[in-house]
């Protein structure tokens, strides 16, 4: 494994359903430990309720109202806040209040970006549901 260093404006820009990232850090560069996204949103940008099997995540708010449900408690983070979401626990979240929102996801072990890669290179349109569950399946996600 090499050092790599991130530049502000360098990564993979990916909108995956809405949800507008960069990734920082995938698994090639960090041998599958974690992944790092960049995640800039505006108001009313969210993932519904969903598990995942595989990977630990790390919420960190940077900027804005991010509002969490996690197992089935919400909370509101704002700049410098961050959540823990551990494996097979259901969670959300949601860009509250009226700017745009920044935060970093942190997945560990690597891995997910993939699946994030192939949503974002669905055709565009209405959601098609079941590629989206086919896809996620994969991956081990589920929506809740």
């Amino acid at each position: 494994m090499n050092p790599k260093i991130v530049k502000n404006e360098a990564g993979h820009k990916l909108n995956v359903m809405g949800d507008n990232q960069i990734i920082k850090l995938s698994s090639k560069d960090t041998n599958g430990q974690f992944a790092l996204i960049e995640q800039n949103n505006d108001p009313g940008t969210g993932i519904p309720p969903h598990v995942h099997e595989n990977e630990d995540e790390v919420f960190h708010v940077l900027s804005g109202q991010v509002e969490m449900l996690i197992d089935h408690k919400s909370t509101t983070l704002t700049a410098g806040d961050m959540i823990f979401c551990p494996r097979g626990i259901p969670h959300s979240w949601k860009v509250v209040g009226d700017q745009k929102a920044k935060a970093l996801l942190s997945i560990f072990p690597a891995g997910l970006e993939t699946m994030f890669e192939e949503l974002a290179a669905l055709p565009p349109g209405p959601p098609n549901l079941e590629m989206i569950g086919d896809i996620c399946g994969k991956y081990k996600l589920r929506f809740v």
